[in-house]
């Protein structure tokens, strides 16, 4: 096996719980509470009730969260996947969205293995899960490239992730591990061709990849080996193929277990693209250093990256999934309903007769000079004349500016409550404060259901 795919095989395995940096725990563990909360909420949604019909039948050892179903756990990893999804509020920054994918991935293996696993076990999973699957994008040339190219990369990249994450809640060694990872690599697929009719195919992807990522560990733990060479420019290989003209595989291991993946990855306050986010951040802000309201407004302009314009310059709003990849619906819900909230998408906001006119003053225009990993210029022109311009770099939910506790609390509630009840939805969060004290993770579940 090659050097490269031997270390990070070993990462995946040596890596302790006592390694991870003190902030990195409490970021994974707000992580963790996020994607349960988005899951919950996306349990009740039109995607998640459809796959259920499809994957929902059977007995089996893990379960289903939001119902009281236990089915097979590859089935549920796929679903949980799909609900983490469905409503665009997981995290993002990772492989895209690593929550949606490993989460389900890490819980479905639990539920495969005849011990208990710790909460500390289970956080050092959860973070080489984000780990691996953000590399590998990395190793693809980034996210505008890849992504770029019309590969969707929570699911191309995101496999491995939940491959990695699963061999170590399964304690497979180092050539096992290679394995797994190699065999995710045939499980990998996923394109962008949802984003121009708003089909729900995307909202698949996660669950999907996690999965493939449970599969994959799950058959190199029971001896069915997987490529050595997936990384190497060989023909056939995963960079040669799905990353031929981008492809950096010295990102796959560079500062490995130094510069932590997870530390970059954002939580969504919005219900939308993390594409969208800054330009609302930046209309947000125009609005109120001009001392203005939505009714003396008269126009907006965005000067964007062609490949923002690409994946969020649509108008279409007729579907849910549509709406929460179009930049110009975001700012039109911003000054119609004043926030981008859930609620904001919701089929009665939507078809508000005062968001088509606002959808025809927002205007966007590609800029050549813009980065295309660089956020959007936003100008507001009022209707006294007055114009300003801003540029949000660091957008609400990102690293450099995170949410609040109390809002993220806030928003797991307002999430979590659609489906559980308070008792549970407290319970839950209680567990996952402590979840490093936690003696055994599936204790989660009694929370889930």
């Amino acid at each position: 096996m090659t050097e490269r795919m031997l270390r990070l095989a070993r990462f995946c395995v040596e890596t302790r719980f006592e390694d991870l940096p003190e902030a990195l725990v409490i970021q994974a563990k707000r992580h963790i509470l996020d994607t349960f909360g988005a899951a919950l909420a996306g349990t009740d949604s039109s995607v998640a009730v459809q796959t259920r019909q499809v994957l929902g039948s059977g007995v089996g050892s893990a379960l289903v969260w939001g119902t009281t179903l236990r089915i097979n756990p590859g089935h549920a990893a796929m679903l949980n996947g799909i609900a983490a999804h469905a409503l665009e509020l997981d995290d993002t920054g990772g492989c895209d969205h690593s929550g949606a994918v490993v989460l389900p991935a890490v819980m479905a293996a639990v539920s495969m293995v005849d011990r208990a696993i710790s909460g500390r076990e289970f956080i050092a999973a959860v973070v080489i899960g984000y780990e691996i699957g953000r590399r590998v994008l990395e190793a693809c040339g980034s996210y505008s490239a890849h992504n770029g190219a019309g590969w969707h990369s929570t699911a191309t990249c995101g496999v491995f992730g939940a491959a990695a994450a699963c061999a170590r809640i399964f304690a497979l060694h180092a050539a096992q591990t290679v394995s797994a990872l190699g065999i995710a690599g045939s499980f990998s697929g996923g394109v962008w061709a949802f984003i121009h009719d708003g089909s729900l195919s995307k909202k698949l992807h996660s669950g999907r990849a996690a999965e493939g990522g449970l599969l994959a560990a799950s058959f190199a733990r029971e001896g069915v080996t997987g490529p050595s060479m997936l990384f190497e420019d060989v023909w056939g290989g995963f960079l040669k193929t799905l990353a031929p003209n981008s492809a950096q595989p010295q990102m796959l291991d560079a500062d490995l277990g130094k510069v932590w993946k997870l530390a970059r990855c954002s939580i969504k306050p919005y219900a939308a693209c993390r594409g969208t986010h800054s330009a609302i951040d930046a209309l947000g802000s125009l609005l109120d250093q001009l001392e203005v309201s939505a009714d003396q407004v008269e126009s907006v302009d965005v000067r964007l990256c062609g490949f923002l314009q690409d994946m969020c310059g649509g108008r279409e709003v007729g579907s849910l999934a549509a709406a929460q990849m179009s930049l110009p619906y975001a700012l039109a819900a911003r000054l119609v309903h004043g926030h981008c909230r859930l609620e904001a998408y919701d089929d009665q906001q939507r078809e508000d007769p005062r968001i088509a006119p606002w959808l025809a003053r927002i205007h966007l225009e590609v800029d050549e000079q813009l980065s295309e990993d660089g956020e959007p210029w936003v100008s507001v022109l009022t209707l006294d004349g007055r114009t300003a311009s801003l540029c949000v770099e660091v957008p609400l939910g990102a690293p450099g500016n995170p949410l609040s506790d109390g809002v993220l609390e806030e928003k797991f509630f307002s999430l979590a409550l659609r489906v559980v009840s308070r008792q549970r939805a407290e319970g839950l969060l209680e567990d996952l404060q402590g979840l490093e004290r936690l003696e055994s993770v599936g204790d989660l579940d009694r929370w889930l259901a």
